[in-house]
């Protein structure tokens, strides 16, 4: 019988595990790019952003931050899941009233009314469902729990039977429409069109002085700093990586034992509740919460600014809200009667010549850098790239 010689170690390329990481430690690279771009962004908001911008156009700022809020939670639901959401005013809206429910009862004073409701005359006491909201522990939970327990309920209802599509976007357009038109038949506890307005007081701060203004401009920029921090966290999950594969193949992944109802009700509830904490510092901010604020066009305006940015990136929708939102301001100050008409064409252009949004920018340029190098160096390049992701030294 023949003997059998073992084979000497193998030196052989093998494939790296998953998870590993790769020879020069490009996930450590990547975790100072985002550092460094986090860096940036906080120097840009709260070093040079008050230094250049006069109190007017600080508070502008805070109000087109507060609208970069409900983009986030919109790239979330519709960039990552495929959930085209038009019906976020309502979350917002949920967030906001709630926060100037409280913002007025302590305005009025303990056992007051708000001055609306005396205008009004229609109440000779305080309604039962608004006196919870006196309370600071239970109106600023209320600002997120509240809205993320609506989508909770609707999104159940619709994802466990399948709705998609144009058919959730409708559905979620006349859910925003049946907002407004509760809102305004209660005009007695409500305000009706006019909303809860002429708000003075942030817990104990008066928001008619610059200073105060200032300290909620910096708690907006802080808040959507952490929520960019909370998102790019969770789309690089593995939860992340899930919602983009039900997105991209739903069937696909029912059929491997995941749920993607609950995969896509998570992502639907997060957008809620980033939506409702965004109206809650909207309101301090402006001052106002109002139907108009939360109705049908400002819900299509939240995903037109997303679509402009870019809604698969993580600043996509925040540069995307924060453009079109300046854009609004600026045209209307120079094009009374037409800027509409300029902020549709900006949309447009955008969407057919740029379907990745301003955020595929920066990749664009890259690609015409690498196409315009030397096709060797770029065979080199590309090699060594492909070696670093797959190569391991052998054990």
């Amino acid at each position: 019988m023949t003997a059998v010689t073992p084979a000497p170690p193998s030196t052989a390329v093998r494939p790296a595990p998953a998870g590993a990481v790769p020879p020069g430690r490009p996930a450590g690279r990547s975790r100072l790019r985002t550092l460094a771009g986090f860096a940036f962004g906080a120097a840009l908001l709260f070093a040079v952003a008050p230094l250049v911008l006069s109190d007017f156009r600080l508070a502008l700022l805070a109000k087109y931050l507060c609208v970069a809020m409900v983009a986030v939670g919109i790239g979330i639901a519709w960039g990552r899941g495929g959930m085209l959401t038009l019906g976020q005013g309502v979350f917002f809206g949920l967030g906001g009233y709630a926060m100037a429910m409280h913002l007025k009862l302590a305005d009025a004073g303990p056992g007051g009314m708000p001055d609306f409701m005396q205008l009004y005359g229609q109440l000779d006491e305080l309604p039962l469902w608004w006196r919870p909201f006196a309370s600071p522990w239970f109106a600023l939970p209320a600002t997120v729990l509240l809205p993320m327990a609506v989508a909770f309920g609707l999104g159940s209802l619709v994802f466990r039977r399948r709705v998609r599509g144009a058919y959730f976007a409708i559905l979620s357009q006349a859910l925003a429409a049946a907002m407004v038109i509760l809102l305004i038949g209660q005009q007695g506890t409500t305000g009706g069109t006019n909303g809860l307005t002429d708000i003075k007081g942030f817990f104990g701060y008066d928001l008619d002085d610059p200073v105060n203004q200032r300290m909620v401009y910096f708690i907006i920029a802080g808040t959507l700093l952490a929520l960019l921090a909370l998102t790019r966290q969770l789309i690089h999950s593995r939860y992340g990586e899930l919602l983009v594969a039900v997105r991209d193949g739903e069937e696909r992944v029912r059929f491997l034992g995941y749920d993607p109802a609950s995969v896509k009700l998570v992502a639907y509830v997060v957008a809620a509740g980033m939506a409702g904490l965004a109206g809650a510092l909207f309101v301090p901010a402006v001052g106002i919460i109002s139907p108009a604020l939360i109705g049908i066009v400002p819900s299509i305006e939240f995903v037109i600014g997303v679509a402009v940015g870019g809604r698969a990136t993580l600043l996509g929708p925040v540069l995307g809200a924060v453009a079109v939102a300046w854009a609004r301001t600026a045209l209307s100050e120079r094009f009374p009667g037409t800027w509409t008409y300029l902020q549709g064409l900006l949309f447009v252009v955008v969407v057919a010549f740029l379907p990745g949004g301003l955020a595929s920018l920066w990749a664009l340029a890259r690609r015409r850098d690498v196409a315009a190098q030397p096709l060797w160096r770029g065979r080199l390049s590309l090699g060594r790239r492909r070696a670093e992701r797959t190569e391991v030294p052998a054990a």
